[in-house]
């Protein structure tokens, strides 16, 4: 029945400084518009100390199904539960006790009166995640091959993948859940979600350091395990005693946490570039992943990962097997939002923002290198580690680079009129510096870390000496969770402290410091997973709860990346924004403004720093780069995928295969794609009975099949290839202006496409949908080349065309849009 009163009721609690140290809070009911009120009332008339109150807890007294309750149920059920009942309408008990009786009586439920449970809902994108996924686990269910389908979560951090994952179980009915990962430090997380929040109720957490012998398996359980441990053996070769119960369960779903990690080897250990073999064996053991010999019995696999860079250029997960969740559809959402009624909950998410700094030629002489992409920042922050004592190769460099970032000897010149112009800098600037108490620095090797803590420390650097310095790299800080207690101990709450973490790999990944307001790369990547996994360390949210009113105080509204390679950074960034947003099929450029819109990126040229938009973005990442390089980007082997899995699907379609084999290079293209996958099978097999087997173990057979079939599978993708490196051409020779691979498949001339690709419209367009051709690759590059040659175009001798003019001998009239940008060019 519906609610007729002018003010809904609330309950509440409060206490005094006098009270709150006997643990006593007094628990009433109003219909006022506001509890303060009430409380003052009742206040002022038993004690004239109004200023010793303090209110504990407010909510509506509503059920969930739209029923009122009272107070006087509320001290029923404490009092049932053994609660001590003072006099009136004093208690002595927590508010936690109070917020489970208050859940109890709104759900219906029985709650366990030791734990305080939480009972938030889902954000839209995760009950979007969800249905979607369900969907698809339900429309694709486990082969008769006995594989088991696979989904992907392209979510950024801070979508609440545990929570999420949690409610996928729910609503697919399952009761075994496996979490891997490579990651424990992240452990803590799944095990809070799943014991803390009401919907999971009567499910059981297995940790590292439980056995399966207590657990009751008719009901729902949840296990955390490493891939080193479920993937590894004893030293006889045996599944360990302990993980044996684990290989009996017919497990609904295994999660891979962090899959950016332990499935691809060299990727992982990017983010662990400056640190020991030791370290590394310890964070990743000497296992990696594979499906197809899974050693368990699994029905679904659901993979998480916030930079599956590798998995979509490899083809790993077709498009309608990925949720994507980016930080430009975190941001819309959060602006998007109708706070009228709820709270905004994505207000506690920070905004980013970049800065690039092209450093003066003086410091930076020191570390360009003819044979590298320009500056080192690897090489310019180079130092060795002799007798405990670590050094920069370059320290009078380094030490100004010190200077420069705290306002001395400053970056500066002469900008429309301006002498001695600086640009915001991130220890000068009044605006930054304020934000930047907590800051992470992210540095090439363990040497490098320590002879960055001995520089600041030197009596010379004075500014430094207020911050805490961290060296959070190397044996002795330990790894995982030893490494992150470290970290956070240092820092403490961080609102009296200052300090200065300093890594080259770890808390880089899996883990929240959400004191940390700015990361400084200063360390070479050519690598988005780590670039990014490590930037959104930093937007970790930071804020206090007030418990009087159940609000938060947001200490960190907005948060910093500083880099000083500015072309790597502009390159990343549009492919984090072209690789990783598969649900919006407009122009790259569109997608790329609207990024900017939500992380601002101010770039310092030498001159001046200004606010780049995507086009100015767009030029110097991709127009920059030079034709030979756009050139080897055609000629990658990741726009081809032959996995097994890719292969069979080319083999099920009888209408393309007899359509390649009508080419000379592909007759018998049916016969080996059936010999590579039979052959496959069978060595899978063989690693499945006996995990702890080598490839050089193998049978001698065995070993020259799999030299047979690399070899069939190179050769295949050099065929393949052949087609891609055409696309150009066609491209270059249409009359339309492409810039993603949707467009050159539906927009153009079917005949011309084959007179040049030797390959037909409908054919190619069947291989990019079973993911033969990598579709986000191609993307990638057909928007690139598009940009390069419309930039050949417009400029000529460094003289921007007219509407008319003369290209080559040809008279090319160029359309421009109302901005006078050109969008078309038509040969007259």
């Amino acid at each position: 029945m519906p609610i007729v009163f002018s003010q809904i009721p609330k309950i509440y609690a409060y206490t005094t400084k006098e009270h709150q140290t006997k643990g006593w809070i007094k628990i009433g009911q109003t219909i006022r518009k506001s509890v303060d009120v009430r409380i003052k009332e009742q206040t002022q008339t038993s004690s004239p100390e109004i200023d010793t109150v303090i209110i504990l807890f407010q909510t509506e007294a509503i059920t969930s199904d739209g029923k009122m309750f009272t107070d006087h149920l509320i001290h029923k059920i404490l009092t049932e539960k053994g609660i001590k009942r003072l006099s009136g309408e004093w208690f002595e008990c927590t508010v936690d006790d109070l917020r489970n009786v208050i859940l109890e009586i709104k759900t219906g439920r029985k709650l366990d009166s030791r734990k305080t449970l939480f009972d938030f809902a889902l954000r839209p994108e995760q009950q979007e995640a969800v249905e979607i996924t369900a969907n698809y686990f339900r429309e694709n269910p486990k082969s008769e091959e006995n594989k088991a389908p696979h989904f992907l979560w392209n979510a950024k951090m801070r979508f609440g993948k545990t929570f999420t994952t949690y409610k996928l179980a729910l609503e697919m009915g399952w009761t075994k859940i496996l979490i891997l990962t490579y990651k424990p430090v992240v452990s803590s997380a799944w095990k809070e979600d799943l014991e803390n929040h009401i919907d999971f109720e009567g499910w059981k957490f297995i940790g590292k350091t439980d056995t399966f012998d207590v657990i009751d398996q008719s009901k729902p359980f949840v296990w955390f395990a490493s891939f080193q441990d479920i993937l590894g053996r004893d030293k006889s070769g045996n599944i360990k005693e302990r993980l044996e119960a684990a290989h009996l369960i017919e497990w609904d779903c295994v999660v891979l946490d962090e899959y950016h990690f332990g499935s691809w080897k060299e990727s992982a250990r990017d983010l662990y570039a400056g640190e020991t073999n030791k370290d590394l064996e310890k964070e990743f053991g000497d296992s990696e992943f594979d499906e197809e010999i899974m050693p368990l019995s699994v029905n679904h696999f659901l993979y998480l990962s916030g930079t599956p860079f590798r998995a979509v250029a490899t083809g790993e997960f077709l498009e309608d097997q990925i949720y994507n969740w980016t930080y430009a559809d975190e941001q819309r959402a959060k602006k998007n939002w109708d706070d009228t009624n709820t709270e905004n909950p994505y207000n506690i998410l920070p905004q980013i923002m970049l800065l690039t700094y092209e450093l003066p030629d003086k410091v930076r002489e020191v570390a360009v290198k003819s044979d590298q992409d320009g500056f080192s920042l690897n090489e310019f922050f180079k130092a060795e580690e002799i007798d405990g004592i670590a050094t920069f190769h370059h320290e009078n460099q380094v030490q100004q680079w010190l200077n420069i970032i705290r306002g001395q000897d400053l970056i500066s010149s002469t900008v429309a009129g301006q002498e001695n112009y600086t640009p915001p800098l991130p220890f000068k600037d009044l605006s930054l510096l304020e934000h930047l108490n907590h800051t992470f620095w992210f540095l090439p090797s363990v040497a490098s870390c320590k002879a960055m803590s001995q520089l600041i420390n030197k009596k010379n650097n004075t500014f430094y000496q207020d911050y805490t310095i961290i060296v959070c790299a190397g044996n002795e800080i330990g790894t995982g969770e030893k490494a992150f207690e470290s970290v956070k101990k240092s820092i403490g709450s961080g609102l009296r402290t200052k300090s200065i973490t300093l890594s080259c790999g770890k808390l880089t990944t899996g883990v929240s410091v959400p004191q940390w307001t700015g990361i400084f790369f200063l360390r070479d990547t050519s690598t988005p997973e780590t670039y990014f996994q490590a930037s959104f360390r930093v937007q970790t949210p930071w804020y206090l709860n007030h418990i009087e009113s159940n609000s938060k105080d947001i200490l960190k509204k907005i948060c910093y990346v500083f880099d000083f390679s500015p072309n790597r950074a502009l390159n990343l960034i549009s492919e984090y924004n072209t690789r990783l947003n598969f649900n919006d099929t407009t122009k790259q450029e569109k997608k790329v403004q609207e990024f900017l819109n939500f992380l601002p990126v101010l770039c310092y040229d030498g001159s001046q720093m200004v606010e780049l938009n995507a086009t100015q973005l767009l030029d110097i990442a991709l127009i920059g780069v030079a034709s030979s390089m756009l050139a080897k980007r055609w000629q990658s082997p990741q726009m081809i995928n032959v996995s097994d899995f890719v292969l069979g699907k080319l083999l099920e379609n009888i209408e393309l295969l007899a359509s390649l084999e009508n080419i000379e290079a592909f007759r018998n293209l049916s016969d080996n794609i059936t010999k590579v996958i039979t052959s496959e099978k069978d060595i899978k097999k063989l690693k499945k009975e006996n995990l702890s087997l080598k490839d050089s173990e193998l049978p001698q057979e065995k070993q020259d099949e799999q030299k047979e079939n690399k070899g069939i599978k190179k050769d295949l993708k050099e065929k393949l290839l052949k087609f891609i490196t055409r696309v150009p051409v066609f491209m270059y020779l249409t009359n339309h202006r492409e810039a993603t691979l949707k467009e050159v498949i539906t927009d153009l001339e079917p005949d011309l496409f084959t007179r040049v690709t030797a390959l037909k419209l409908r054919d190619f367009r069947t291989l990019c949908e079973i993911g033969v051709f990598n579709s986000s690759n191609l993307n990638s590059a057909i928007f690139a080349f598009r940009r390069y040659e419309e930039a050949s175009l417009i400029y000529i001798g460094g003289k921007t065309l007219h509407d008319h003019d003369i290209v080559g001998g040809w008279d090319v009239e160029l359309e421009r849009n109302e901005s006078n940008q050109v969008i078309d060019g038509i040969v007259a």
